[in-house]
């Protein structure tokens, strides 16, 4: 294995069917490592395990509802018996709803973002633990977001779900540090495949979008969010745990 690569390592990675997910499952396979693709859609699953495929990657595809622990346990449970291991879990995946005001957030709105978001993240984390502590090593990235750091309106619940997130991942990194695993967070900021094209047919918009932007461009989630991915599942993260990066070209600073 290469000291701060991923080359020889499984990793899971949740939601990588599109988006962020693919983008990450594309880049760590291409830099040596194995990836499960756990995704809840079974096409979008087998295409990107078809693509991974198509580059020589080994690949799984895990279809599952990271919602519920049973899916959760069995598709670790199937990551372990077809690799023999899992190194890295990146928890990617989360369901969404329609934005709302807090006065007006309801019930369902809660139970989805918890359901898929929180607990789709603990569940995923516990099935892996063990696996991670009997090798003395682990690497676990988290997805959150920087709408729930900045209080983003309309977002009540989501933004809920993702401090709760980051919360687990800062008690996850005290409590198994020394089981050589180290727990870290991504506050991710890129642009969809929709929405590279939505930029693309509205220049002006777009541009007036970006205006106070840092880089002045949006993220590219196999290009700019997947190699600090990498980083965070690599040897090159062993002393760096309970962390939050922001990972969005800087538009954290003017949020």
């Amino acid at each position: 294995m290469t000291e701060h690569g991923v080359a020889g390592r499984v990793v899971i990675v949740t939601g990588a069917g599109q988006g962020i997910g693919r983008g990450m499952a594309l880049h760590l396979g291409r830099n040596g490592a194995s990836v499960v693709v756990a995704e809840w859609k079974e096409h979008r699953a087998t295409r990107t395990v078809d693509e991974l495929t198509e580059l020589g990657v080994a690949a799984l595809a895990a279809v599952c509802d990271i919602s519920k622990k049973d899916d959760v346990d069995a598709m670790v449970a199937a990551t372990v018996d077809h690799f023999g291991r899992v190194d890295g879990l990146i928890n990617n995946a989360q369901t969404f709803r329609p934005q709302a005001p807090v006065a007006t957030v309801g019930e369902e709105d809660v139970d989805v973002f918890y359901g898929s978001g929180v607990k789709g993240t603990l569940w995923a984390m516990q099935a892996v633990y063990p696996h991670m502590k009997d090798a003395g090593w682990g690497r676990i990235v988290n997805f959150a977001s920087a709408a729930g750091i900045t209080g983003m309106p309309g977002y009540g619940a989501y933004n809920a779900s993702k401090e709760a997130i980051r919360a687990l991942t800062r008690t996850a990194a005290r409590e198994w540090g020394r089981d050589g695993i180290v727990v870290n967070c991504i506050c991710p900021g890129a642009a969809s495949k929709r929405g590279q094209e939505a930029a693309a047919r509205d220049t002006d918009a777009h541009r007036e979008f970006m205006k106070d932007h840092p880089i002045g461009r949006q993220g590219d989630p196999e290009d700019d969010i997947a190699p600090v991915a990498l980083f965070l599942c690599s040897d090159a993260a062993r002393y760096l745990t309970g962390q939050t990066l922001m990972v969005d070209g800087g538009a954290f600073l003017f949020a």
